[in-house]
């Protein structure tokens, strides 16, 4: 039997946004999200995916729906539960989507079989909490399956694809072959970029709605310098001493709440002193981010007549704590073979960084400090969906080198908000664009404020938010009435 995870969520006023969006925005906001609830009144907003922790998706909800929830919106969030083959196969049509083989197993009729079978029993079990009339938001390949079912049911379904790729191809071709049937009845879709929606799918039904991150949320409150020492001390990123300040952040009731963990640490030399210049990704481990990639393109930078004085974070997820993705452990012992093969003055200056995951928050709190900390950030990424970790680099006023792929190159304007690297395999120009950053800290600095600035207006929950509702006007029936 399936027993679905419901997670529990706060309420939160949309009120303490008005110094960053103005009142007049801020109130526009507040009479469209409270005449939604009046229409939504007695019925549910439902938004299900398949992990309450770990990666873009998961963080957005956590926020967005407490927002939802202050506006007098009944939201909740379901997550599904599966199996080793089905979150296999899954991951697989994950990296087809994007364009990608991934492990280039098939996505046949024993696979599809899988796909049912799994998502057959997380439906009976959600149709005893989904009621007839309640709205719900389908996240990812991982739930597509659920719609037919909950149609059925009575409810007004819209499916939300977080991943694509800019242009198809065989792989994309295959994914969308295998999604289509289940997708035939959704009257929305809702995609994070124009070009990510496919020719299999009817695009007047389809939204297109970038994510967006909380600027109140553990990851990215404002931290002052002493506290991102102290936690960076704490975690046994950097070397001490701590200094006077406490590890200590705000949580989500209001509270101080303390950073007790430490980070595992792959590394062979010191930690790096609290002014040794930090060259920081943060990501899961995953092969599309490409974490071998990222060191031997710094690597070659630390050599020459005119080395850098700097050291690489590569910052992930602890492997075992992210159930929906079972390639990371993979891409982790990866990554750590191939730094074992660099020479000591190179290994001594890469840090592979395993991040707890045992407390949601207190893993986002360390990320806001190596992130705040951080000299330069990188996204170097052969294939995005969208890459919230650029929009929390450019809301901490970081300067990012990105690649032009995905929603990067939708948030970065290249000399503008960042360094965009036209092909993310070309590992000379990538690390061009660190030694750029890292030598003219006036660019930096320039770079960093106007990508703040972009975050500010366009990258924050309430609008992503307010879109959403927007999609639900479009197709819920009881509105007709």
């Amino acid at each position: 039997m399936v027993k679905l995870q419901e997670v529990t969520l706060s309420t939160w006023a949309i009120d303490r946004f008005a110094p960053l969006l103005g009142e007049d925005r801020l109130h526009q906001m507040k009479v469209f999200g409270e005449a939604s609830a009046k229409r939504l009144a007695g019925r549910a907003f439902w938004h299900v995916n398949s992990t309450a922790r770990g990666g873009g998706v998961a963080e957005i909800l956590q926020s967005l729906l407490c927002y939802a929830r202050g506006l007098g919106i009944d939201a909740r969030w379901l997550v599904i539960e599966g199996t080793a083959p089905f979150f296999q196969l899954t991951k697989r049509l994950h990296h087809a989507l994007h364009g990608a083989p991934g492990d280039g197993s098939p996505l046949g009729a024993a696979e599809r079989a899988t796909y049912e079978q799994v998502l057959a029993y997380n439906a009976r079990a959600m149709l005893e909490q989904v009621r007839p009339g309640d709205v719900v938001l389908l996240h990812d390949p991982q739930t597509a399956g659920l719609a037919p079912a909950l149609l059925q049911h009575g409810a007004t379904v819209a499916w939300r694809c977080h991943v694509g790729a800019d242009h198809t191809n065989a792989d994309t071709e295959l994914a969308w072959s295998f999604l289509q049937p289940y997708l035939r009845d959704v009257p929305a879709t809702v995609f994070s970029r124009r070009a990510y929606i496919p020719a299999a799918l009817d695009g007047r039904r389809a939204a297109v709605v970038a994510p967006s991150i909380d600027p109140f949320s553990a990851k990215n409150q404002r931290l002052d310098d002493s506290c991102v020492r102290a936690i960076l001390v704490h975690i046994g990123l950097i070397e001490g001493p701590a200094g006077d300040a406490e590890p200590v952040y705000r949580a989500e009731d209001g509270s101080h709440a303390r950073v007790t963990r430490k980070a595992e640490i792959v590394r062979s030399g010191r930690p790096p002193a609290w002014n040794t210049p930090l060259v920081v990704q943060v990501s899961r481990w995953d092969p599309l981010k490409d974490p071998v990639g990222v060191m031997r393109g710094f690597a070659a930078q630390l050599t020459g007549a005119d080395p850098l004085d700097a050291h690489l974070v590569l910052a992930g997820p602890n492997v075992a704590a992210v159930t929906d993705d079972p390639e990371g452990a993979v891409v982790f012992q990866d990554s750590i073979a191939a730094w074992q093969q660099f020479p000591d003055r190179v290994r001594d200056r890469i840090h592979l960084v395993s991040l707890p995951m045992t407390d949601r928050e207190e893993n986002a709190a360390m990320v806001n400090a190596l992130q705040r900390h951080a000299a330069v950030i990188l996204q170097k990424s052969l294939r995005e969906g969208f890459g919230l970790t650029v929009t929390e680099a450019m809301w901490k006023a970081r300067p990012v080198i990105g690649s032009a792929t995905g929603g990067i190159q939708d948030q970065i304007e290249d000399r503008v908000h960042g360094l965009l690297l036209d092909d993310p395999h070309d590992l000379p120009s990538y690390g061009a664009a660190i030694r750029r950053l890292l030598r003219d800290s006036a660019l930096a600095a320039r770079l960093g404020e106007r990508a703040r600035e972009r975050a500010r207006d366009e990258l924050l929950t309430l609008r992503e938010l307010t879109q959403y509702l927007e999609v639900v006007a479009r197709i819920d029936p009881m509105e007709a009435r």
